[in-house]
């Protein structure tokens, strides 16, 4: 992690900066670190955590298109996921790519079609892409081999399953044991893992600097249905997820989902066709708000290699080490008005 220190004392002396309750009466020239002997480093992070490891943490990422229609909800497997992108597919309905690298749930789903612009975030972190059904370009893109991938459309009985609880096209589930037979059939490496996102140690963790947001919810949809809220947990220094008011826990475990970093951007959002399907920018970069540790910063997004990161003044912000959810929003709804905070 010491490579990174460069970026996370330019990070750290941009939010000192953000406060509201704070003024910085002189420039800081320079952060001398001191580092704890008796702190004990490990050799080996997770690139998309930043969790440290004393074995290898190599291996390839699987980026799984997850239902979130009120029908299939609560999902299996979130709970285990990196990160977790919430975009919408059609109308105002999200759906999530759940990107699994450090650890591998036990099963996942429902899973639901792919679109092009979630092939395009799955590729930007190398990752095995998995989906049941397409819109017509992202079946050409697939098709084409632009991405390794294994889809229901052409596995539905075999490597995937379909849950006799719930109605088509709300149940179709793969296990990570059948996602790694379909990797065998195709002949597919997962080798080579993802590059690394920047993160804070611990302890630079425990002074992140900001406005005080204890919640944050965001309105994709005048129903609610598909609105999401964060509540973060001082007790555990993390976010709880809900869905139209109901809290995001695993199907099978109940465990909920916590989270460390909240990352909202607004892009734009172009319907293509009469079926309601979007373009979306995942390239020109925009505005952002992160969330972390019970505060938040207004920040910029940009397209790193084909990785969403936020910056700020030109350098990259790092995440804490944890589990990350990041919201795409419409710039036509714009994030001041389909966003709400609340410092209690």
């Amino acid at each position: 992690m010491t490579k990174l220190a460069v970026a996370v004392t330019a990070f750290l002396l941009l939010l000192s900066g953000c406060s509201d309750k704070e003024t910085v009466k002189e420039p800081v020239k320079k952060v001398e670190t001191v580092t704890n002997p008796e702190i004990k480093e490990d050799p080996y992070f997770y690139p998309l955590t930043g969790i440290g490891s004393e074995t290898r943490t190599d291996g390839r990422a699987v980026a799984v298109m997850v239902n979130n229609h009120p029908l299939a909800r609560p999902q299996s497997g979130l709970n285990k996921a990196d990160i977790v992108y919430e975009v919408i597919a059609e109308g105002d309905v999200t759906r999530f790519l759940a990107v699994f690298q450090s650890e591998q749930p036990v099963n996942i789903g429902p899973v639901r079609s792919a679109r092009a612009y979630y092939i395009d975030l799955a590729e930007g972190l190398d990752a095995l892409y998995i989906a049941h059904g397409y819109s017509e370009e992202a079946r050409i893109m697939l098709e084409s081999n632009q991405i390794d991938n294994i889809n229901g459309m052409v596995y539905d009985g075999t490597l995937f399953k379909r849950s006799s609880s719930r109605k088509a096209p709300h149940n179709s589930y793969i296990t990570y044991e059948n996602i790694l037979e379909g990797v065998n059939q195709k002949k597919y490496s997962m080798e080579k893992g993802p590059a690394a996102f920047t993160f804070l140690s611990e302890e630079d963790s425990k002074t992140i600097a900001g406005n005080v947001a204890n919640s944050v919810s965001i309105s994709y949809s005048k129903s609610g249905k598909y609105d999401s809220t964060y509540e973060f947990d001082d007790t555990l220094g993390k976010y709880k997820r809900f869905s139209d008011g109901e809290q995001t826990v695993d199907l099978e475990t109940n465990e909920p989902i916590l989270l460390d970093n909240i990352f909202i951007i607004e892009t734009t959002h172009q319907v293509i066709d009469d079926a309601g399907h979007n373009k979306i920018d995942f390239k020109s970069g925009g505005k952002g708000y992160l969330l972390q540790k019970g505060k938040i910063n207004e920040v910029d997004w940009k397209n790193n290699n084909g990785r969403i990161v936020p910056v700020k003044d030109g350098v990259e912000v790092p995440f804490v080490q944890g589990r990350t959810w990041v919201n795409v929003m419409p710039t036509k709804l714009g994030l001041q008005n389909s966003i709400s905070f609340n410092e209690q």
